[in-house]
């Protein structure tokens, strides 16, 4: 991991195409503003977790279904 100091308005290059500006720094939190070319995803790393943590408990839930799978009642021959 790359650790830097930055001050508003300075930039940091990523990549080809990618910039990544310090817009502010105030009271422990910093903004920043990020430029890259439109085929680049940029996502929050948050939002990618809650995803994956949905996706995993829906593979929990098609693994429970398993359960109601039982074979039809035969009725009895007398």
């Amino acid at each position: 991991m790359l650790i830097l100091s930055r001050k508003p308005g300075d930039a940091i290059l990523v990549g080809d195409g990618i910039r990544i500006v310090v817009v502010s720094a105030e009271r422990g939190a910093v903004r920043l503003g990020i430029e890259a070319p439109a085929d680049v995803t940029i996502l929050r790393e948050e939002i990618v977790e809650q995803i994956a943590e949905e996706n995993r408990r829906a593979g929990e839930a098609v693994d429970r279904r398993d359960w109601l799978d039982v074979a039809p009642v035969r009725p009895r021959k007398p």
